[in-house]
This record gives C-alpha cells, structure tokens and sequence, in this order.
C-alpha cells in the first residue's frame, strides 16, 4: 500500500516514469522534496534526475509535456510543464541527467560531467539530507528510497553531514558552506565537527562565488522560522567574515563599568522576534496590512550596524551610540549594494535603519503634525518600522517591554484616527 504522504506524488508523476522506462530508462525525484516528505513538510517542487540524456528526456516528454524548455540542456537539464488533471494546475518539472560537477580553483562556474549511476549523482549533492533520491517505478507501486549516504539516519537524528568529506563538497561549490547555515537553522541539525572544520579552514573560497548566489542564500536563511542558529554558525565558523564582515563586528565586548549590551547578540535576538506576518488573521480581524517579511527581517541584521563605529563613553550616561542610525545605514547602503540587492530593497531597508530609532522620542509627546510627519517619512514602510520598532525591544524587564508595547499601541491608534479624519 503507497503512503498516504506519498500518493499525490505518485499519481502524477506514474505517466512520466512509466515512459521514461519504456524507453529503457529511470527517473527519480531527488533532493529536497524527498527530505521534505519524510520530514512531514510540504512538498511544493519536484526534482526530478534520470539516467538520460537530455534528447533522450526530450523524446520521453514528446506527447506528454504541455510545453518544453531547454535553456538548461547544455547542464543536463530540460524543463516541462503539465496541467494537473484533477486539480487544473499548470505544474513546472526540470528533469535533469545524473550529473557530477565541480569548480576549479578560480572559476565560479561548475564544470559538468554526466554521470550513469544515481549514486555518482548524489555523492555530489552537498549534505546526506539531500542525497536520496526515490524511484519512480510503473504501474504506480510505492517508490524505492535510494539512500547510499545514510541520509535518513542523519535526518532522523538531527544530523548535518556531507555526503562525500566536507572538503570535497565546499571544494565542489564553496556556496554550501553558507547554506550549512540555511540547514542548521532551518531544519535544526546540528553540523558535524568536519563540517564545522571546513568552514573555518575554507571559509576564503567563499570569494569565488558570485555576490548574487550569496545574496540569494541569505535571504533564504533570513526567512526561516528561526534563523539565530545560522546566524551564530556563521559567526562562529568566521564566514561571515568573507560577505558580511559588519556582522561579528557588532560582537562587541561586555562592559561591567558602561554596562552596554553585546550588540550583535541583541541583534540576532531582534532578527528572532521579527515573526512571519499572519494576512489571513489580520484581514479577518480587520486590522492594518500586514509587513514585508524578509524586508524587516533585513533591517533588523542591519539595524544596530553602526553601533561600533559610533561606540563612545559619556560620564553620567555610560556607553553611547550617537547617530548609530545615520551611519549604518550608510553602511547598510554599502554592503547591501555590494551583495547585489535590487535597488528598491536597498532603498527600503537603508530607510528603515535610518528611521528606527524616530519612535523613541514619542514619549515625549508628539503634536498631530509631529505623528503625520513620522507617517510621511516612513511612507510605503509604516507597517514595516512599527514592526521593527517593536522587535527592537529585547530587554528582559517585563514593565518596560510592556511600557514599550502600549506606547506603539498609542501611536498606532493615533495614525488611524489621523487617517480616518483626514478621509472625512
């Protein structure tokens, strides 16, 4: 009997392996959806690998594929798209050719070698989560786990490993050492002491990979649920050295005489409390529209940026951090640039660090032109300060959190009133 978990996956796919192994070949889903359908999590793409070549792929998917793309052939890779017969949805596929591929010491591109066998294929993957692949057989039977790394194993356990020495793999694509940090915080496993080895002792080949592969990477580990982890994992390893060097900057010293925090411990603490936004719950409850997610999560890594630059000691007032707004987000603007961000979200999260600290001086009471000029310089990214606002307070004193809360409610109340009579 095909698992419950299973069955959605086999009843689309059936059609495509039973014309792939009419034609003497073999197709598996690999990667990612078969770690996410033993996790129990949603499986939104399928990967599919296949001994094939890709004319051959091409010749299995004439008659059945709706569309067919080959921008990838040169990779192994063709892409299809179906219509989904119960459903109506239009489903993308890539199907690609086992493969092996590796860079050279100066190169950013992956050499590729089309492999035979499954196993070849997956020992190239970057960690045994990834490395197992389930077969697509006829007649819609249960799947076959081809699992030669112990993925399983490690998934179970909380494990992360790589499937060949880490060396190799971080030698292969010096890209999976950032997302070891993706992996760590997203799926709470822990990386092994080789992983953890290698990315101290590699961390530099890092430069050969391209500021848009980093930056993609990032934005994926800044959108996990709980993304400290990964955070700390890059610090401790010294990787964030090589994209992100502002980030172990702001570990800055505990100070028992100017009593000041440990800047980038707040700062992963802030980053945590930024929480995804619930439209569904707030539309039903008639509330204001919800924030870009990954936008203040970004503003949140990059709000206190400045604060070792501007660090200083008053008598009477201990450590200060005068204009720390100002000059990280110039900072922001820079290094966000540098990474490859689009424009508009360099503007957006340089903006946001700019203005994050403007509510602080509500609690000496603001006039009705004093709240509109706030709205006004936050623009488009109201929903996103508030938001920020209130995430920036991590302190363990329950009164003043809560002081703190009830103030932004105040302000809150006081922009829709404004709103709403300047509708009338």
């Amino acid at each position: 009997m095909i698992p419950e978990r299973f069955a959605p996956m086999v009843r689309e796919l059936t059609p495509l392996a039973e014309r792939f192994h009419a034609a003497g070949h073999r197709l598996f889903v690999v990667g990612g959806a078969v770690r996410d359908l033993f996790d129990g999590r949603d499986v939104t793409d399928l990967d599919l690998t296949t001994d094939a070549r890709p004319p051959e792929i091409k010749r299995c998917l004439d008659g059945w594929a709706e569309a067919v793309w080959t921008q990838g052939e040169k990779f192994g890779t063709i892409g299809a798209q179906k219509t989904d017969a119960e459903s109506g949805e239009r489903l993308d596929y890539e199907i690609t050719t086992f493969r092996a591929e590796a860079y050279a010491d100066d190169s950013r591109k992956p050499h590729v070698v089309f492999a035979d066998e499954i196993e070849a294929d997956l020992s190239r993957r970057d960690f045994t989560v990834n490395a197992m692949a389930l077969e697509m057989l006829p007649g819609g039977t249960t799947p076959e786990l081809v699992d030669p790394f112990d993925g399983m194993v490690d998934l179970m356990s909380k494990t992360l490993r790589t499937p060949l020495g880490a060396h190799v793999s971080f030698s292969d694509d010096p890209l999976r050492m950032l997302r070891a940090a993706r992996f760590v915080a997203g799926y709470g496993l822990a990386p092994s002491d080789e992983i953890t080895a290698a990315v101290r002792e590699m961390a530099a080949r890092l430069e050969i990979v391209s500021a848009e592969r980093i930056r993609d990477e990032l934005d994926k580990l800044m959108v996990v649920d709980h993304p400290a982890e990964g955070l700390w994992f890059l610090v401790d390893t010294g990787l964030a050295e090589e994209f992100l060097p502002e980030l172990p900057k702001m570990r800055l010293e505990h100070d028992p005489i100017h009593r000041h925090k440990d800047v980038l411990t707040h700062t992963i603490a802030v980053v945590e409390n930024v929480r995804p936004p619930r439209e569904d719950e707030r539309i039903a409850a008639g509330e204001r529209p919800g924030y870009d997610f990954r936008l203040t999560r970004l503003a949140a890594l990059f709000h206190d940026v400045g604060k070792p630059r501007t660090r200083g000691y008053q008598a009477g007032k201990g450590t200060t951090f005068h204009h720390h707004d100002a000059v990280g987000a110039r900072m922001t603007r820079t290094r966000m640039g540098a990474l490859r961000y689009s424009n508009d979200d360099v503007a957006a999260v340089t903006e946001l660090v700019a203005l994050h600290l403007r509510f602080h001086t509500y609690s000496m009471g603001w006039s009705d032109s004093a709240v509109r000029r706030y709205v006004r310089d936050a623009g488009d990214l109201l929903a996103e300060l508030n938001t920020l606002t209130r995430c920036d307070c991590t302190t363990r004193n329950a009164k003043k959190a809560a002081r703190l809360g009830r103030r932004m409610d105040e302000l809150e109340e006081r922009i829709d009133e404004l709103a709403a009579a300047e509708e009338l």
